[in-house]
């Protein structure tokens, strides 16, 4: 049988996709089962530093404060320091007013961003581990017995707990973020396990003082991170029982902002950090970046491609003309979708296909900002202002 240049393009394109969504979390967690790298775990109790980095967070500020205070660990070996990135409103005045309880507040002048200022940060942090949170971020208070045991392997650089996401108001964004970070989860354990993670939740991560360096100011930190500490030849792992909430997004057009400024900051990394994606010299952590990064930001294309070889095929056949329309019929249900969502409709089965087209064209608009050579050095909090 002679196949069409048409065909061979369509069922690449269906390959390539099979791959990002269902080939490579098999592959990963089939190597995590047959070659498993545990962590070896102690008891443990290192100083720590809880880094609260916040711009402009006078709304969430008091009771994440609060909410650290309850973690439970001696206090003496806790320091909380709040890095306000120059806020403008009444932030830095709350702050102080948890002077008397050891809370402390260092502001960095002039705007410079999420990164530059937890880089600045650290250099004060008296912590022999810093753990970094955001101001809307609530932790449970066994958050530190269950993190902290991974640092007594020495292996270990970087430990990412697990992110909730809350969503009382079931809302559509947030039943398609819910079930999307329901899938990361499971990618995370099984990259951990297998390797190392390749990314941590920017809202829960620790590091060892010793291994941090300062990241330039347009990282995605909480992802370069990783990257970072491979480098120095130790591992990032995650721990599914160190748990923290978090409200989503509730619409679309927050979540897209969100999505395009991370994924946009993504691209830049992977980029400058080019030479990990070699396997020769990154192993099986340059399949971990290729899969789930590279090949997965470039769903987009690979859905054009795909698409537009099926409509070259439709005239032709049967069969890929109920494909080409089943095509058609998942954007359309996804297009309509976003548009109920942004009159304020429950969508239902609809919030799935809004989710994904969501979710893809933040990649290809954060694509097309960075071949721009756009970056994103300072960055506005959209969680709680819904």
């Amino acid at each position: 049988m002679i196949f069409s240049l048409e065909q061979i393009v369509f069922w690449i394109c269906v390959g390539l996709l099979g791959y990002v969504y269902i080939g490579y979390p098999v592959l990963v967690y089939l190597a995590s089962i047959i070659s498993p790298k545990m962590v070896k775990k102690g008891e443990i109790e290192p100083t720590v530093t809880v880094l609260i980095t916040a711009f402009n967070e006078e709304d969430a500020i008091r009771e994440k404060i609060e909410n650290t205070l309850r973690i439970e660990y001696p206090r003496d070996k806790i320091e909380i320091l709040v890095a306000s990135d120059g806020s403008t409103d009444r932030t830095d005045e709350i702050v102080k007013e948890f002077g008397d309880r050891g809370v402390k507040l260092f502001r960095k002048e002039g705007r410079v961003g999420k990164t530059a200022t937890q880089n600045a940060a650290v250099e004060l942090a008296s912590g022999e581990i810093i753990l970094f949170s955001d101001a809307t971020t609530a932790y449970r208070s066994d958050v530190f017995r269950t993190l902290l045991p991974n640092f007594a392997d020495e292996s270990v650089g970087c430990v990412a707990g697990r992110l909730v996401y809350v969503d009382e108001m079931s809302s559509n964004v947030g039943k398609g973020a819910q079930s999307y970070w329901g899938y990361e989860t499971f990618m995370k354990i099984a990259e951990s396990q297998t390797c190392s993670l390749i990314g941590a939740s920017g809202c829960l991560y620790a590091v060892r003082k010793s291994a941090y360096e300062p990241l330039y100011p347009e990282a995605c930190s909480d992802f370069l991170i990783c990257t970072s500490i491979y480098r120095k030849g130790l591992r990032s792992v995650f721990e599914p029982e160190a748990v923290c909430t978090e409200e989503t997004n509730r619409d679309a057009d927050h979540e897209m902002k969100m999505r395009v400024r991370v994924i946009s900051q993504t691209f830049t990394d992977l980029w400058r950090n080019r030479d990990m994606l070699n396997p020769f010299k990154s192993g099986f952590f340059a399949i971990e970046l290729i899969s789930h990064k590279v090949m997965r930001y470039a769903v987009p294309l690979i859905l054009l491609v795909a698409y537009f070889a099926c409509f070259a095929l439709a005239a032709e056949s049967v069969i890929y003309s109920l494909i080409f329309a089943g095509q058609t019929a998942f954007y359309l249900l996804g297009a309509i979708g976003w548009l109920l969502e942004r009159a304020g409709r429950r969508l239902g089965v609809l919030a799935m296909p809004l989710y994904f087209l969501l979710a893809n064209l933040a990649s290809a608009v954060a694509f097309y900002k960075f071949l721009r050579g756009e970056t994103y050095t300072r960055w506005d909090p959209i969680r709680g202002t819904r």
